[in-house]
């Protein structure tokens, strides 16, 4: 027994009906259920192809393949058109809820550090200058008067990247680039890394900051150094730090002195970073040897002028009283946020 054959133009008026009458992803599933599912109208006439007579059921199977073309084509642009809809009509989220502040990043306690020594110097008259952390032995030793014995130059003491070259183990060499390019009055600070040998403990590290001065004009004296040291240390820590000079000796300045100040960790009782002596080694200072004054072309018969240093990293400590060197290089988020 044979059928006739479908109205596949009435078939497809209806899915038009229903794709036109969808407004939701869930409606357009519904439809695509009625018309292409297992017992949908398309595959109903698909089903039925057999029972058609031989000579109609080739044209009728060709029609019935592309009106399933066309349903799915229609139903894939509802399917994007619904879900352009939804985008515009549905936002991601509510534009009258206050906004978020971002976190904000800060700057590392030894950067906010050196900031701080800078406005003190600038605001004293001294002018802030630069150079290489890779330097040659001429300006690292030579020009400031160590002798190739010197201890200081030794593999066990420096790092030395060839024959020659090393990375500074201070930012005097600093000073020397800037007195052979301009002539006295020079007043500047210099501020760096630096690195040497040392063995990591609470208050050394093979990688570290430095602070360097020169002051060079007629009539510097032994009393302008004091009375600048002790007029930052007052501006930095207030007026009850305590600042203390040793003598000592430098090849580079004659005469030289250590400094230390007193240690605000343990105010005076005697803790680890003090090595319990209640003061911590600022670093050296002194009047610049006439040996230096020569290598830069500057008479020293003429001009006199100080010199100092201080370690960046042992004024962090002091400032915000850090008690170990170590955890101003460890990058612990939770550690550097309380800066």
């Amino acid at each position: 027994m044979t059928t006739q054959p479908p109205d596949l133009k009435e078939i497809e008026k209806e899915a038009q009906d229903l794709l036109g009458e969808c407004d939701t992803p869930r409606k357009l599933e519904e439809v695509r259920v009625k018309l292409l599912g297992r017992k949908g109208l398309i595959t109903g006439v698909m089903r039925e192809l057999g029972r058609l007579p031989a000579e109609v059921r080739p044209a009728v199977g060709k029609e019935a393949n592309l009106l399933r073309e066309r349903i799915e084509a229609a139903l894939a642009e509802k399917k994007r058109l619904t879900s352009e809809e939804k985008e515009v009509s549905e936002p991601l989220f509510d534009y009258t809820l206050p906004g978020r502040t971002p976190w904000l990043g800060r700057s590392h306690p030894i950067t906010q550090t050196i900031i701080e020594i800078e406005d003190i110097f600038r605001g004293m008259g001294f002018e802030v200058a630069e150079g290489p952390h890779i330097e040659t032995d001429y300006y690292n030793f030579d020009a400031l008067n160590t002798p190739e014995d010197h201890p200081a130059r030794d593999l066990s003491d420096t790092f030395y990247v060839d024959k020659g070259i090393l990375l500074r183990t201070h930012t005097s060499p600093v000073q020397i680039r800037v007195m052979e390019k301009k002539s006295p009055p020079v007043r500047i600070i210099a501020p760096g890394l630096c690195f040497r040998r040392d063995t990591p403990d609470a208050s050394h590290v093979p990688n570290f900051f430095q602070t360097e001065g020169l002051y060079v004009d007629r009539e510097v004296s032994v009393t302008d150094l004091k009375g600048v040291i002790t007029a930052f240390a007052r501006e930095l820590f207030g007026p009850k730090i305590k600042v203390r000079f040793r003598p000592h000796f430098f090849p580079f300045t004659e005469p030289s002195v250590e400094y230390d100040f007193s240690c605000m960790i343990c105010e005076g009782s005697g803790c680890p970073v003090c090595k319990r002596t209640g003061w911590v080694e600022i670093s050296g200072a002194g009047m610049v040897d006439p040996e230096v004054f020569k290598a830069v072309g500057y008479d020293p018969e003429i001009y006199t002028g100080y010199a100092f240093g201080m370690g960046v990293d042992r004024i962090a400590m002091i400032k915000y009283r850090i008690n170990d060197i170590r955890l101003l290089y460890e990058n612990d988020l939770r550690f550097l946020r309380q800066f």
